[in-house]
């Protein structure tokens, strides 16, 4: 049952080409599919460099939010009284 092909709704195409914001959304999406297959082979061809660069810009990003949280509290109080 579950190989069955369901068949509601409109399956085929749009009388009409995508227009204005649609055809921006369409190239965007296009755009974007075509950089994260460069970047996943990029990433097969160098798994170490991907690696690291992952894990660089992980620790940069905890080092940020790590920063900005601190400096957020209030400087007068102490946590350990």
């Amino acid at each position: 049952m579950a190989s069955d092909e369901l068949s509601a709704g409109f399956t085929g195409k749009p009388t009409e080409p995508p227009t204005g914001v649609r055809k921006i959304a369409k190239a965007a999406s296009g755009a974007v599919g075509r950089e994260a297959n460069a970047v996943v082979v990029g990433a097969a061809d160098h798994p170490y460099t991907a690696t690291g660069l992952a894990l660089t810009v992980g620790a940069i990003a905890f080092a940020v939010g790590y920063t900005m949280g601190r400096s957020s509290s209030e400087k007068g109080r102490s946590y350990w009284r």
